[in-house]
């Protein structure tokens, strides 16, 4: 195999194959495979986890569900930690690899936990615990790295070709995710082993799905395009802002000013390294507003299965199991992307509409807003065969058809559709070469402190339901306003510019021959992006 070097890339020869003769690269396809098989692994482990907390290891309703959105939230703040190990240390592929490794240990354990042959209670519960915070390090150690990988394997020039592959990821994972949860329930339920429902069984084909996904990525690896890893960056750039504090703190007022703060770190780093700190930052403080989204979509869902557990399904011909409602989430993004890509998207273009990333998003927090309302303040009652609206109220069991469910879960898809799939895109494309890990993992915390949001509110506040129904609308109406006012502020940037601007500068002197200007504001196009 022949190998070059291009820029920052390590390219080898296969890497330039395509896909039937389009501009995407062959190594996708074991790319979006692998996420394929590892959201199968990860979401079909799930599907039967709390039912394995309560009836298998005997513990109450409450304890299985803080330990399951303990769980939850751990699989989202892992990111940072393999976001830094691949651009400090091992680079995204062999990051991959690695943790890839620990993530199938973590389920090959979580699968003898379930065999009762094996130990006492106690023992299942160590085993348990011990596999989940493993899956927990190596799902969200590689959920950064694979989505960044992705990107880098698209020449600088395919910008729109990227784009896409970012809404085929989008749709693999929940092919993944639907998929997993029709048939590891199935698994549990109509298979019998060691005289009960076969946990070690539905746990073992989520492992045996991620031994798969490991394979696949290994099978490509003389197809990637690799970005070696810069050094350990994440001392460098705390290093550089603590360095700029300092600096700034002890200057006099005579001291000329800078047009940012991080300027004040010229005197020892270079302008590269903190225009970069500044694209990420900026893009960090864009995304504090974010969490609110993901606190009402995962607190729906919460509520959802609250409310169907004291629901009695009706007994026409739309009778879907308990869980066949969470499933509609994966199923309409399979439907819905497409139809955005193919079909929205260019007919807004027409109208001569620039749809940037900000844009999408702000849209999708506008319709998590309707889709919330509609949700949660009206719900439905069956009374003398009449339909009733009972606003904001507790209701007892009731003969509510789970259907009416639906026209909500059609805009949370819809908004989600816009939301995440932009997000991720977002911030590979905002992100600095030596970061973009970093910045993919910025992105997955948002999810991770959304579920904080839930806990915190939903458990620790103890207010009554159409409280915290109508907080939880009044939170999300005001973050819209907020990211509204940030996105229309914020200036795109083109992280490849870096390149042909700092041609690799060898020290200071040499950079600040090269660059007279304090700041540099980079757009794709020359010219202010608004929102």
């Amino acid at each position: 195999m022949v190998c070059n070097r291009r820029g920052n890339s390590l390219l080898c020869r296969g890497c330039e194959t395509k896909i039937c003769g389009t501009n995407y690269p062959t190594s996708i396809c074991f790319i979006v495979v692998n996420e394929f098989c590892e959201r199968f692994s990860y979401y079909g482990m799930k599907a039967v986890l709390t039912l394995y907390f309560v009836s298998y290891l005997g513990w109450d309703p409450d304890l299985s569900t803080a330990v399951y959105h303990a769980f939850s939230g751990l699989c989202y703040f892992t990111p940072i930690l393999g976001a830094l190990i691949a651009d400090s240390w091992l680079g995204k592929f062999k990051t991959i690899i690695y943790l890839s490794v620990v993530y199938v240990i973590g389920h090959v354990v979580k699968s003898v936990g379930a065999i009762p042959t094996v130990g006492n209670k106690e023992m299942h519960i160590a085993l348990s615990m011990l596999g989940l915070i493993l899956i927990a390090f190596g799902t969200g150690g590689i959920k950064p790295c694979v989505a960044a990988f992705g990107g880098d394997q698209f020449d600088e020039e395919n910008v729109s070709e990227r784009q896409k592959f970012f809404s085929i990821f989008y749709m693999s994972i929940n092919a993944g995710s639907l998929l997993s949860t029709v048939i590891t329930p199935i698994l549990r339920g109509d298979v019998q082993c060691f005289g009960g429902d076969c946990y070690a069984l539905a746990f073992g084909v989520p492992a045996a799905l991620m031994v798969v996904a490991l394979v696949v990525f290994i099978a490509g690896c003389g197809l990637y395009k690799r970005n070696p890893p810069q050094g350990n960056i994440l001392l460098e750039v705390c290093r550089c802002i603590g360095f700029a504090i300092k600096n700034r703190w002890k200057s006099s007022k005579y001291d000329p000013k800078r047009k940012h703060w991080l300027d004040w770190a010229e005197e020892k780093y270079s302008k590269r390294l903190i225009q970069e700190i500044k694209m990420v930052l900026r893009v960090l403080v864009l995304y504090i507003p974010l969490p609110m989204f993901w606190a009402l979509f995962d607190q729906q869902v919460w509520k959802n299965r609250r409310l169907e557990s004291g629901q009695r399904q009706s007994t026409n011909s739309f009778t879907p199991m308990c869980h066949t409602i969470d499933m509609l989430n994966a199923l309409l993004i399979l439907v819905f992307v497409p139809i955005f890509d193919l079909l929205i998207y260019p007919l807004v273009g027409l109208c001569r509409i620039n749809i940037t990333h900000l844009r999408k998003e702000c849209s999708d927090l506008n319709l998590g807003l309707l889709d919330f309302g509609a949700s949660y303040t009206v719900i439905l009652t069956n009374e003398s065969d009449t339909i009733v609206p009972h606003k904001m109220e507790d209701v007892q069991a009731n003969n509510v058809h789970i259907a009416w469910q639906i026209p909500q879960y059609v805009l949370l898809t819809a908004g989600e559709v816009m939301f995440s799939i932009t997000g991720l895109e977002f911030s590979y494309s905002q992100a600095p070469a030596n970061m973009k890990s970093v910045l993919q993992a910025g992105w997955l915390l948002t999810v991770a402190f959304g579920n904080v949001i839930v806990l915190i509110v939903a458990e620790g506040a103890g207010l009554e339901q159409w409280k915290e129904f109508a907080l939880f609308a009044g939170l999300l109406l005001g973050v819209s306003i907020i990211f509204s006012f940030m996105a229309y502020f914020y200036t795109y940037v083109d992280p490849d510019q870096l390149d042909k601007i700092y041609q690799k500068d060898s020290g200071k002197e040499e950079d600040d021959k090269k660059q007279k200007t304090d700041d540099i504001q980079m757009n794709n196009k020359g010219k202010e992006t608004r929102m």
